[in-house]
């Protein structure tokens, strides 16, 4: 089977005409919920179900309303809460240098001076900047703004980030 990347959660319902929310944990929530996009729909236990044609997609608030394209009815979509949306490898573009895509990052050790720090778990979207969030062991988790003073360097290859911890980050 191929790779699939999560690109958001279905989080409710949208109304009666069959639409749901998708909270995004993507940076390309524009085009991958937009008309005519193909996701892939994976039930809570991480099993495929079935692609999923977008008919329309529509930022509000934070989540994305979605209607996709044979589901005519809230009964038809109530069942999805829960469920993750993914793309498939083969259906995500060629970035520039310097880009990645988050599946990229999660995971990825994170290094201060050359010493490990810990491991980014998760990439928040709180607003002008991406935070990553850092598990670290025995101590609580670290929030890192994805800006250039902080992050210095990032080896998609080696799952490898170099960071420069300013005063009042880590307090």
């Amino acid at each position: 089977m191929e790779n699939f990347y999560k690109v958001g959660t279905i989080v409710n319902t949208q109304g009666l005409q069959g639409e749901v929310r998708i909270l995004p944990s993507t940076d390309f929530a524009n085009e991958r919920f937009s008309k005519g996009a193909v996701l892939a729909l994976f039930d809570d236990k991480d099993n495929y179900i079935q692609d999923l044609k977008v008919k329309s997609g529509r930022l509000q608030k934070n989540f994305y309303v979605v209607k996709f394209e044979g589901f005519y009815h809230i009964n038809d979509v109530e069942k999805y809460k829960g469920y993750v949306v993914k793309i498939a490898q083969e259906n995500q573009e060629e970035l520039n240098d310097g880009e990645f895509y988050y599946h990229e990052i999660i995971g990825s050790d994170v290094y201060d001076n050359d010493i490990l720090i810990g491991q980014i778990s998760e990439i928040l979207q709180p607003g002008a900047n991406d935070v990553w969030v850092v598990k670290r062991k025995g101590k609580r988790d670290l929030l890192l703004p994805y800006i250039p003073p902080v992050v210095l360097k990032v080896d998609v290859a080696q799952h490898r980030v170099d960071v420069d911890i300013m005063e009042g980050l880590d307090d």
